[in-house]
């Protein structure tokens, strides 16, 4: 007669067959040829003002802006040398520490609370979850002035690492919200095998669930830096010259003078780049995501 012998770092045959299955639903069903084409035009109509401003900005600031707009003029990569002239680096890269730093702290902390408020939920958890859902009734605006006045007295301001903490701060009860719906979606029968095999917490939340939830992962983890390097408020207001991101850049381009047109669209296409890519990297997983837990 054999025996099975369990172990905390790797769950049985019969537990990785349920994920297998859990993991291939099948085809997709198809849409008509109609809901393609309607799909293909409301998709072009969302993406021409991108386009329309990826093309500006290969014009010169006169072509840019004539009125009405005159695309066949000549391009021009003169736009993208003068961001660069005026060392825009430091600013996408405090956006980028700040938007994947909150956003790994914001997936730490929000896992194991959705996993507490879902697969094993605790007392009185839909009070747990209308507080993190109230923490977002307060403009950020009201709490600009109080925010400010403990970051100057704790000396942070001008700090990239102020605004991590507050990006960890804003995002988690959106993430809270998101993992606890996606990780309902988890089969319980997945979680008694792998308590049949002898695994503990952590071996279930990065070798079982983390796996199975990887569509919702990507959508909350998407959500979060996108929020975090679009923020713009407290960036401007609690960053002067070191910790300043990329949306404060932006604004360098509105001036007394006028609005350069050209070089802002530039400058606004650079910034978006991180984000298409993000999302271009992981839309498999983040359509799947939006489509059944995000909005369940």
């Amino acid at each position: 007669m054999s025996t099975h012998t369990a172990t905390d770092a790797a769950p049985g045959a019969r537990l990785k067959k349920l994920i297998h299955r859990h993991d291939d639903p099948g085809g997709a069903p198809r849409l008509s040829p109609l809901w393609t084409f309607v799909a293909w035009l409301a998709t072009l109509a969302f993406f021409a003002p991108v386009a329309w401003m990826v093309l500006t900005s290969f014009h010169q600031e006169a072509d840019a802006a004539t009125n009405p707009p005159t695309p066949f003029v000549p391009l021009t990569f003169d736009q993208y040398k003068l961001l660069f002239s005026r060392d825009i680096t430091p600013f996408l890269l405090n956006s980028a520490m700040a938007s994947v730093i909150s956003t790994l702290l914001v997936l730490a902390l929000a896992v194991p609370a959705a996993y507490a408020l879902s697969i094993k939920p605790v007392e009185k958890w839909t009070d747990v979850m209308f507080f993190f859902l109230s923490t977002k009734f307060l403009p950020a605006i009201a709490a600009l002035l109080p925010v400010y006045l403990i970051v100057k007295d704790a000396g942070m301001l001008d700090n990239v690492w102020t605004l991590i903490i507050l990006y960890t701060a804003m995002n988690l009860p959106i993430a809270v919200w998101m993992m606890r719906s996606f990780l309902a979606e988890v089969p319980k029968e997945i979680l008694e095998a792998a308590e049949v095999d002898g695994a503990n917490l952590p071996t279930v939340l990065w070798r079982i669930v983390a796996p199975v939830a990887m569509p919702g992962l990507a959508a909350t983890s998407l959500i979060c830096f996108i929020f975090s390097w679009n923020e713009f408020m407290f960036a401007v207001n609690l960053t002067a010259t070191q910790a300043s991101t990329a949306p404060v850049f932006l604004v360098g381009f509105i001036t007394s003078e006028g609005l350069f047109l050209a070089r802002l669209c530039a400058a606004a296409t650079l910034v978006s780049l991180p984000v298409l890519i993000a999302g271009f990297a992981a839309q498999d997983k983040l359509v799947r995501g939006l489509s059944l837990g995000a909005v369940k």
